[in-house]
């Protein structure tokens, strides 16, 4: 899956407001954000894609894995408003979860701040973006297409 790898990798400590996982097979996933874009995995094997990544593919079993951009429009299949968040993400309430679908895979995420609760509605496009956040930590967000 490329990439530079250190001794001990700990590139996805970076993701997210708060990041219970500092080491897997697919840290890369961090160095898309950095450089811009949120990407997936694509089985070699087998033409299956995954987001979240995942290294090795759940429906041939291959490890042979390659990474595709998670980029144009997806439709919104749909979404929440979070009143009460788990540990770390306390401060962040209330917000929306969502599920975009891509056609091929679908994307599991946070509907971007500036998206007003009145304009969200299933079946509108949406667009998958990298988000820095303020303490230095990136993740991604969907907004309005």
């Amino acid at each position: 899956m490329g990439g530079k790898k250190k001794e001990m990798d700990e590139r996805l400590k970076r993701f997210g407001t708060v990041s219970f996982t500092a080491t897997t097979k697919v840290n890369d996933f961090i160095d898309h954000l950095e450089n811009g874009a949120v990407a997936g995995t694509r089985c070699k094997g087998c033409g299956e894609r995954f987001f979240p990544p995942r290294a090795d593919c759940a429906t041939c079993l291959d490890s042979e894995m390659e990474w595709f951009p998670v980029d144009g429009k997806g439709k919104l299949l749909s979404f929440s408003q979070l009143q009460y968040a788990p540990v770390g993400f306390t401060e962040d309430v209330p917000y929306w979860i969502a599920v975009l679908d891509y056609g091929d895979y679908k994307v599991f995420g946070r509907i971007a701040d500036g998206v007003a609760a009145e304009e969200i509605k299933v079946g509108m496009p949406m667009i998958t973006r990298v988000n820095p956040l303020a303490n230095g930590q990136i993740n991604y967000v969907f907004e309005k297409a």
